[in-house]
């Protein structure tokens, strides 16, 4: 199963603005009237709940957006870069790969969230006129989009899930319950990737139940299936968890010491979530045995005992699972109703577009991609230029932050590939 990749997105980047003036009949000195640059194209992942896989995008190493396009004449604007949408399954959680924050956790059919935004296109130089120069040859170029490398991780979606060692009786399980038929045979790791099948109730009650990979020991540090394993059983309500009474090839008691410890081991959350303790193999000559030396071991456990191969006992788990469930999707509404608003998105708080760099000796670099993309547009054999780039500088905070960081009168600064003194 395919539940975990890494693509690279790029949003489309602004359309440049447009340096162009109004020579029609009659206005022979019109002005300037170029337009502004297009906006570049957003990227954007919906749930789309056709898929179930992330299959369709294992071999996809970059998405990107289209460009928005240059700004035209008589103040016309470019026209806007292509969004581009990446469909994905539900339950899919998106993470900057660079540093793990998680940007949209999408648990809703049809949910959609912006992921990176286009740039914004220049503007024209119809923005730049003023009265000390009515005819600028200054326009801006558009801003850079948004790119980000992300890892979309899918985590399966169920109100139950199935856990255990391998080979003791959990597949066998789903296949009687539910309509699912999940390959069974007699040996470990048959269930390489969750089987899912729906609960129905004679009371016309229902829920989800998953028959998740068969954990070993040692899986919260990633052994056989492990974090696989464990990335699923996460988004469960309930753990149902089924033992071998059999006492034939394990030992009850430490499996179900083994078990628990690897969920603490990976996430606190699991090892609190609520189980119900099936004893499976019940119809083994030395089962009441081992269910006895079990209950000494936890005394405090309510136990439930069935025999899959008899379907006996199974009833009883399943009432107790929808009880747990329900009482879990209360407790959920009750808190989403307390929260004002569901947070998908969040969005890393907004940094400068530069950094200042003390090079030492009265030398300053600003480190920023925007500005040195700026200035590659900038023709500073025109003072126009020079001049609408300098007050560009100063709107983005740029003169202030070299005051501030200790560059004073005669100091040199670097922007890009360009060497210039600075003045207070």
């Amino acid at each position: 199963m395919i539940d975990l990749i890494k693509i690279k997105v790029k949003a489309g980047d602004g359309g440049k603005g447009a340096v162009a003036f109004r020579h029609e009949k009659y206005y022979p000195n019109g002005g300037p009237s170029g337009g502004d640059g297009g906006r570049g194209g957003n990227i954007y992942i919906q749930v789309d709940t056709n898929e179930t896989t992330l299959v369709r995008l294992r071999f996809t190493k970059n998405i990107k957006a289209g460009n928005g396009s240059p700004g035209l004449t008589k103040k016309m604007h470019g026209k806007d870069g292509e969004d581009v949408n990446i469909k994905v399954p539900l339950g899919t959680m998106v993470r900057n790969a660079e540093n793990g924050d998680l940007m949209a956790d999408l648990t809703k059919p049809g949910q959609k969230v912006l992921i990176a935004h286009g740039g914004k296109g220049g503007l024209g130089n119809h923005h730049f006129a003023t009265a000390r120069d009515n005819a600028p040859e200054y326009a801006q170029p558009g801003e850079i989009g948004e790119s980000y490398e992300l890892q979309l991780e899918l985590r399966l979606l169920a109100d139950a899930g199935l856990i255990g060692f391998p080979s003791v009786g959990k597949s066998t399980f789903l296949s009687i319950v539910t309509a699912a038929r999940p390959e069974i045979a007699a040996y470990p790791f048959t269930t390489l990737e969750p089987n899912i099948g729906v609960v129905t109730l004679p009371d016309e009650r229902s829920f989800v139940l998953a028959d998740m990979p068969g954990l070993i020991e040692g899986a919260s540090e990633g052994k056989g299936l492990g974090h696989e394993f464990l990335r699923h059983i996460r988004r469960c309500r309930v753990l149902i968890h089924v033992i071998d009474m059999s006492g034939e090839e394990r030992d009850p008691v430490e499996d179900y010491r083994i078990i628990n410890e690897e969920l603490a081991g990976y996430d606190l959350e699991l090892e609190a979530k609520p189980q119900i303790v099936v004893a499976n193999k019940m119809d083994s000559e030395l089962a009441p045995e081992f269910l006895e030396l079990f209950k000494q071991a936890y005394p405090d456990l309510k136990v439930y005992e069935t025999s899959t191969l008899e379907h006996k006992g199974l009833d009883a788990v399943l009432y107790a699972a929808m009880d747990c469930i329900e009482e879990a999707r209360k407790n959920a509404e009750e808190n989403t109703e307390e929260s004002e608003e569901i947070v998908v998105y969040r969005y890393e708080p907004k940094r400068p577009d530069f950094e200042i760099v003390n090079l030492g000796n009265g030398r300053w670099k600003v480190d920023s991609k925007k500005v040195d993309r700026l200035a590659e547009q900038v023709d500073f054999d025109k003072e126009d230029d020079t001049y609408q780039f300098a007050l560009t500088l100063q709107k983005m905070g740029i003169d202030a932050a070299l005051y501030e960081a200790g560059a004073r009168d005669g100091d040199t600064v670097i922007i890009g590939t360009y060497i210039m003194d600075y003045t207070e």
